[in-house]
């Protein structure tokens, strides 16, 4: 039998990371994780996602409450404890737009978890972003245009060990 692929083995056995250390991840690991992110296709080429890469603890912290003023389920920190935090906007006036930020958020959950981090997507970002707060936020970094919040990707070394959950089945039909 082959053995498998790296990037396949990457893909297969990356997990949502929810419980993490406090030590702040080094600049080069982000820096990598933010490159496969800035790599991922787009529609027409438009590349219309932006990354804000949030490692300042106050700042992290702001966006966690206001996530968090919008989690259905109660969480304080919806960030899990994370020290860092990507966050995924992308330019609307480009119609792929979503999916050009969806795709982002993938390529940096998987390098993440090829350099041995721990990382999970956190919804909420739109709402995060449509806040006066948000915006405020968005206009100190002199981010112009109609920006929509696409995901946060939290990142930091893991402080557990994911499980494996039971895949559907029946996902599948060839023609």
């Amino acid at each position: 039998m082959n053995e498998m692929n790296e990037t396949l083995k990457t893909i297969l056995s990356r997990k949502s990371v929810k419980k993490f250390k406090g030590e702040q991840v080094g600049k080069d690991l982000i820096d990598q994780i933010v490159q496969a992110g800035l790599a991922a296709p787009s529609g027409l080429n438009k590349q219309s996602p932006i990354i804000l890469v949030v490692t300042d603890k106050q700042v992290r912290d702001e966006l966690s409450q206001l996530n968090a003023g919008k989690d259905p389920f109660g969480r304080t920190d919806p960030f899990y404890g994370a020290p860092c935090v990507l966050v995924v906007l992308a330019d609307k006036s480009v119609p792929t737009y979503v999916y050009d930020g969806s795709l982002v958020m993938e390529n940096m959950l998987l390098a993440a978890h090829a350099l041995g981090l721990g990382a999970c997507w956190i919804h909420r970002a739109k709402e995060t972003f449509e806040s006066e707060t948000g915006k405020a936020i968005l206009k100190k970094l002199g981010v112009e245009g109609d920006y929509e919040g696409i995901g946060n990707c939290i990142v930091g070394y893991a402080d557990m060990t994911p499980q494996e959950k039971p895949r559907k089945e029946h996902r599948v039909y060839y023609i």
